[in-house]
């Protein structure tokens, strides 16, 4: 496999510290996710995945498991029925993805060499769930057999506990100790000794108490009537410390109540949406739950993890920009951001973190090979675009809530950050924002795009360092002119006149360094001699969301986004066709990610060009029709659209993951041109279109202070009318053609 097909790590990416060509943070070449079918549970830390039957069963370069804090706490749990593997007759998530419900029927069962129990006359249902890391099942078995039975059930289990960098390939030398298993009346507890002297722990209890049970079987031999039916209930614990005892039947009955009660309580507060096509229905229904499944509930407020399985921790520009999507939706998850990126700020120099003062959080790990700093990510600030982000995001949310109290509190750790912007940011003081990793250990390319090969010159070379990347510069200049707003409305006038001057100063620095006529938009980065990579890549669309490009640039920026060199069909390319490392396979040079698409499609709104949008916006959903359960993974590959074919699945990519769930919210926000103005108490249209695809929408209980609206939309031709169907206080509706 040529370098250039190697499935990538979408944030740890390679680095090559010996000279040897190898990338330990990159997810395994010979790795797909494509190869199985999987189902996936989170809930805070916790995160599982199952094949379609419920099972965890170990293969080479497996993925299942059942993880928490980084680390795989169960790497078997395969269920038998009479020795024979269940039949799968339907697997599915609820829409809220509270819960996995398997459904299966036992094989045709023999002993002595002939069938003593039909097929499909025992019928299985596993309903799972997470709280409180812990994962709960129920097992409900009954009988459609004619005459009694006895079935043996048996559960076969295990814990490597395998930390998840492992798992995605990166190699260690030693490991801890694992415990020998500790059984009891009803209970298994198995365990681990890493390295860092840290136990880790993982307990399975079975309700009734089963037949048999040892350090990896519980095995139940249940007595079913004809019609009869009974339940066996699992808990299998993965908190570190002791763990209390309970009932565990009332217990199940309790932690399902409080896990549907979390999920309703998070998104009943947000937007809802409702359109005349019930696949878009589908699509969107379960991009909220994807997104709300993501979310953990921190002390600061609500926070997005990436991504499963490779990402369910916390990323500063995952979070910023999922955030980002989604703020007309949720503004709570924007403050909930802000909150712990500005409690986790850099305060001082490491270099072995890439952390400086007023930096802003890359990612958080927990695993044991963070602990010990085999890889460098226990608290890693390795991300160039996080900072500038951080305060665009704040800017965002301030502009649509006017939350003053939130404001003063960001407002010295955004002083801090553009601190960093000017300070470090900037290394040679050109007025550009470079990265350049502090030592070998971390990442290589530090924008979104942090493959090994993702920034590169026109005849394929590689840039080298410190580079600047196109869209950080437009970061910067809107986080310049976020601050100045934010600083306007908290008295800091000096400040606002200053950043304003400032973003002023950058749009025409950035004009003259990095427009490319011959090729008609920006360059993807200046290297460290300052030299462009004159390359086409999507890029340059987030120059459009920031606002930095001129009007007649961005024409010239949306025509070549629609060509067929970018637009794929089902989306628009990381990099076009012809760029010398263009490949529709590769991880960053030439696929189809949503969350890239959804700021394109953001930008484009914000010059107009709602056509643009529509094509965007169309591909996308048309994508997610050939996707399991409607759900956008975190990219695609960038193959033309074939007709009566659906899009290229990439072997690695996440799924679910959040700024691929938040696209689609995203994307109709700019198809609507929708934003809010606390200041005039309107929710605003600018040039309202909807896609071919959708007639009629409603947005359900947009919000604005304590106030709510919805309205009814609906297209006529190329026109929409939008009709307001409630009201709940003061806040009103504008429409602008």
């Amino acid at each position: 496999m040529t370098d250039a097909a190697e499935p990538r790590a979408a944030t740890e990416a390679d680095t090559d510290t010996d000279g040897t060509g190898a990338r330990p943070y990159a997810v395994g070449g010979s790795l797909s996710l494509q190869e199985r079918q999987y189902r996936t549970l989170k809930n805070a830390d916790m995160f599982g995945v199952f094949d379609l039957s419920g099972n965890i069963n170990p293969y080479e370069n497996g993925t299942e498991g059942l993880y928490n804090r980084d680390t795989r706490h169960l790497s078997l749990f395969d269920l038998t029925i009479g020795g024979g593997r269940p039949v799968l007759l339907s697997s599915t998530l609820r829409d809220d993805n509270a819960a996995l419900i398997c459904d299966l029927a036992n094989p045709d069962l023999s002993q002595d060499g002939r069938v003593v129990v039909d097929h499909s006359v025992i019928h299985l249902r596993r309903t799972r769930f997470m709280i409180n890391a812990t994962c709960f099942e129920r097992i409900q078995l009954r009988s459609f057999s004619s005459r009694p039975h006895v079935i043996r059930l048996e559960i076969a289990f295990s814990a490597d506990f395998v930390d998840l960098f492992e798992v995605r390939g990166t190699h260690r030398d030693k490991h801890g100790k694992l415990g020998e298993p500790e059984v009891a009346d009803s209970q298994v507890t198995l365990s681990y000794t890493g390295l860092d002297d840290k136990r880790r722990q993982t307990r399975l209890r079975f309700s009734p108490k089963p037949t048999g049970l040892d350090g990896g079987h519980a095995i139940f031999d249940v007595t079913l009537e004809p019609g009869e039916q009974t339940l066996l209930y699992i808990e299998i614990a993965c908190a570190d410390g002791e763990l209390p005892a309970r009932d565990l039947r009332e217990t199940y009955l309790l932690s399902m109540v409080e896990a549907r009660r979390w999920m309703r309580s998070r998104s009943a507060k947000a937007a809802a949406m409702a359109s005349s096509n019930e696949l878009f229905n589908e699509a969107i229904r379960r991009a909220v739950a994807d997104l709300y499944m993501l979310i953990t509930e921190k002390p600061t407020g609500l926070y997005p993890y990436a991504g499963i399985p490779w990402f369910t921790a916390a990323f500063g520009r995952d979070a910023l920009i999922t955030a980002l999507e989604v703020l007309w939706l949720d503004p709570a998850i924007a403050r909930g951001v802000l909150r712990f990126l500005a409690e986790n700020q850099a305060t001082k120099v490491d270099a072995a973190a890439d952390a400086e003062p007023g930096k802003i959080l890359h990612e958080v790990r927990n695993g044991e090979m963070a602990e010990l700093g085999e890889v460098p990510f226990r608290r890693y600030y390795g991300s160039v675009d996080s900072t500038p982000l951080f305060i665009m995001l704040a800017g965002a949310y301030d502009e649509r809530t006017h939350d003053d109290g939130t404001a003063q509190a960001l407002w010295p750790h955004l002083e801090a950050a553009m601190d960093w912007i000017d300070r470090y940011g900037d290394r040679d003081g050109d007025g550009f924002v470079e990265y350049f990793r502090a030592t070998g250990s971390g990442l290589q390319n530090q924008g979104w795009k942090d493959s090994w090969d993702s920034v590169f010159h026109a005849d394929g070379s590689l840039a080298e360092g410190p580079i600047a990347l196109c869209e950080v510069q437009g970061y910067v200049y809107a986080a310049r002119r976020a601050m100045a707003a934010i600083g306007r409305r908290l008295g800091h006038d000096q400040i606002a006149l200053e950043q304003e001057r400032r973003a002023e100063a950058l749009r025409v620095a950035f004009e003259a360094a990095f427009w490319c006529e011959e090729i008609g938009t920006y360059a993807l980065a200046l290297d460290g001699n300052k030299q462009p990579c004159r390359v086409r890549t999507s890029n340059a669309g987030h120059l459009l969301l920031a606002g930095i490009v001129s009007p007649e640039r961005a024409q010239r920026l949306a025509d070549g986004f629609m060509s067929s060199q970018f637009l794929s069909g089902w989306g628009v390319r990381t990099v076009a066709t012809g760029e010398a490392r263009y490949n529709p396979m590769g991880y960053h040079n030439g696929s189809v990610w949503p969350h890239d698409n959804a700021l394109i499609a953001l930008g484009l709104a914000r010059y107009g060009f709602t056509e643009a949008v529509a094509q965007i916006f169309t591909g996308l959903f048309d994508a997610a029709l050939y996707i399991d359960m409607r759900r956008l993974p975190e990219l695609f590959c960038g193959f033309a659209r074939r007709r009566a074919q659906g899009p290229t699945f990439y072997p690695v990519a996440c799924s679910p993951q959040a700024w691929a769930a938040a696209a689609l919210p995203a994307l109709l926000q700019a198809s609507l041109g929708l934003s809010i103005d606390p200041a005039a108490r309107t929710v605003i249209f600018n040039r309202p279109t909807l896609p071919p695809f959708l007639d009629e929408m409603t947005l359900h209980n947009i919000s604005l202070d304590h106030a709510r609206i919805s309205v009814f939309i609906r297209r006529t031709g190329r026109e929409v009318a939008i009709n307001v169907i409630d009201r709940s206080g003061d806040v009103h509706v504008v429409v602008r053609s």
